[in-house]
């Protein structure tokens, strides 16, 4: 699955943007439009992982979006949470999205382990599946699911949600292996052997320690484990003062569970399944600070060295911890942690930092050591990065870079070993959901290129085409000037139990805020011959984003005049379309990358 990205889908900065290039435009439109099953469809086609995306992926779609430049982002991924509701697997709609699953006649012989079931080993079974493959998964845990369980709380992803997804993917006739750790269970001499490729994406799931004093304390805990015991229903006193060292994602999400341990160890003293059965899985410093306010802490404070704007954690992530009365001290690194008379933590010594990163970007942390001061705690909590098992693969393993990942070429995602390939966080450290799942669909590229090179095309399908569209109006359309909806969600002092915090967008709302698209999968078409440089698409631009100038300024020919529009800001309104009098522009229609052939894309009800 390579980019291969020409000009027009470049020009659709969300599509652009996304790792497995959702044609968000395409889909966002859609729901505009009233055509919801086109737009499930779209968002689903390239990713297997819709309905998850939809609650908890990081969009980096909505930070490329054009619109923010406006005012602010399509909430793009709300809006795929709408549609996936109404057609994804928990909807209990019949198989939907089997309209774009739809396996190769051919039935291989070749066989694929995949070692590690999160979003890139199953993205990547998914895949091989689909193309016939024999494919067999190999879990160390007692349930699919990776990150997705092990690091994301319920209140931000219902269980029945991810099972939905892995489900269809397990009845494409994927073989499991539960409760089978690579190292122990099985060796990768023993995958290699029995096996045509191996794919390793056994993720990181190793927290990092903090060499300080005191960190061995009684009430010390690597993130990784904080939320390894919450999702087991293990019962975890963290006291009423937590501390959480870092500044991502995880370490948010981890305080706010921790508020619920209680509604956790009630629903599996029911009889429900733990998430997992052994003692290891991520966690960054945000869902940390989250999952102890649940827990039953009273406090709960987030130290980083970096600045609230600096912080790596998502705005959206901040502003939630935020809301619910989790403090942050920014600009601090932890010295010391200290102890009682019986070895218990009793709280966190910090020293003030001075700079974060050098003048080259790069991460050198740098101390004022004159300035210390003391937070009291019961329980600490590092989230400062995580590892991956390398003693796992083994001595006859690929070979491992500097950072201690398993060192694979970036464009076939192949190991030093012919026949592995790895992904995900093994490979490249801790990713985005979406990420992973874009590396683990890259793999199945690679080893199906490697194994039936015969069936690969020796060139990729065109990306899209474009077509005219006839008589596109939005002058009566105030999308321009519409506010973003907000998403709807708990009242905080009603954040209680396992339910979900984000309540999604009514059909009301959805519609409200698709139509704020600017659509960027429109393009101004230019008929040189029919053009009359008479100025007039330049008058009568809202935003002055045309303009005539002499060609020899772009390289042209000297004496000759460009029109010039600048595409970045173009808000696709078509005035320059109606008022150009030679009819030289037109509106096109670029059908792109990620729309599901043989289904129309409908525009303002043309399609």
């Amino acid at each position: 699955m390579g980019d291969g990205l020409g000009f027009y889908d470049l020009n659709i900065p969300c599509l652009a943007a996304c790792p497995v290039h959702t044609n968000a435009g395409a889909y966002v439109a859609a729901i505009a439009d009233g055509d919801d099953r086109f737009a499930y469809l779209t968002a689903r086609l390239p990713n297997p992982f819709a309905s998850v995306c939809g609650r908890v992926c990081a969009a980096p779609c909505e930070d490329a979006c054009r619109r923010g430049k406006i005012d602010r982002p399509i909430a793009i991924r709300a809006l795929k949470r709408f549609v996936t509701e109404k057609y994804g697997p928990e909807s209990g709609h019949d198989s939907l999205w089997s309209l774009v699953d739809r396996p190769a006649p051919a039935d291989r012989h070749a066989r694929v382990a995949v070692v590690g079931g999160g979003p890139a080993g199953l993205a990547c079974a998914h895949d091989l599946l689909l193309q016939g493959y024999q494919v067999s998964l190999y879990e160390a845990t007692a349930r699919l699911g990776g990150m997705m369980v092990l690091g994301i709380p319920e209140y931000r992803l219902p269980r029945d949600v991810i099972d939905g997804e892995i489900q269809a993917i397990v009845d494409l006739g994927l073989d499991v292996h539960l409760e089978t750790r690579l190292g122990r269970d099985v060796t990768l001499d023993e995958l290699r052997r029995d096996h045509d490729a191996v794919f390793l994406a056994i993720g990181a799931m190793l927290g990092r320690d903090l060499d300080i004093p005191g960190h061995e304390a009684d009430g010390v805990f690597r993130a990784v484990e904080f939320l390894l015991n919450v999702n087991q229903g293990f019962t975890v006193d963290v006291g009423e003062k937590v501390v959480v060292i870092g500044g991502g994602n995880v370490a948010m999400d981890a305080a706010r569970t921790a508020l619920r341990a209680s509604a956790y160890q009630s629903r599996d003293a029911a009889g429900d399944e733990p998430a997992v059965d052994d003692g290891s899985g991520p966690g960054h410093a945000i869902d940390v600070a989250r999952s102890a306010r649940r827990a039953g802490a009273t406090e709960v404070t987030v130290v980083s060295l970096e600045s609230r704007e600096e912080m790596p954690a998502a705005e959206y992530e901040i502003e939630e911890a935020e809301a619910e009365d989790i403090e942050f001290v920014n600009r601090r690194g932890p010295k010391a942690i200290l102890t009682d008379d019986e070895g218990r933590v009793a709280g966190l010594e910090t020293v003030g930092v001075t700079r974060v990163f050098d003048d080259d970007g790069r991460f050198a942390p740098q101390f004022d050591e004159t300035d210390v001061s003391v937070l009291d705690a019961d329980t600490v909590i590092l989230a400062i990065g995580q590892a991956i098992d390398v003693a796992a693969l083994g001595a006859s393993g690929p070979e491992i870079s500097p950072r201690g990942t398993i060192l694979t070429d970036p464009e076939t995602l192949r190991t030093s070993l012919p026949d592995v390939w790895a992904g995900g966080d093994a490979a490249f450290g801790p990713r985005l959901l979406i990420t992973a799942v874009a590396e683990g669909r890259k793999a199945a590229a690679s080893i199906h290129a490697a194994l039936a090179p015969a069936d690969v095309p020796l060139a990729p399908r065109p990306s899209g085409r474009m077509t005219i569209v006839e008589g596109f109006h939005r002058e009566m359309d105030r999308y321009d000037e519409r506010d973003r909806v907000p998403i709807p969600s708990l009242p905080s002092g009603r954040r209680i139990g396992l339910q979900e915090v984000e309540l999604g967008y009514t059909e009301e709302e959805a519609r409200a805020e698709a139509a704020r698209c600017l659509r960027c999968f429109l393009d101004i078409q230019l008929d040189v011959g029919s053009c009359v440089l008479c100025g007039l698409c330049a008058d009568v631009c809202p935003l002055d984003l045309i303009s005539l100038v002499p060609a020899e300024t772009l390289g042209g020919v000297p004496g000759h005049t460009a029109l010039v529009l600048d595409e970045s800001a173009c808000i696709r309104c078509a005035l320059c379309v109606d008022r150009c009098p030679s009819k030289a522009l037109s509106m096109g229609k670029w059908t792109g990358v990620g729309v599901p052939e043989g289904i129309p894309l409908t525009i303002g009800g043309v399609a």
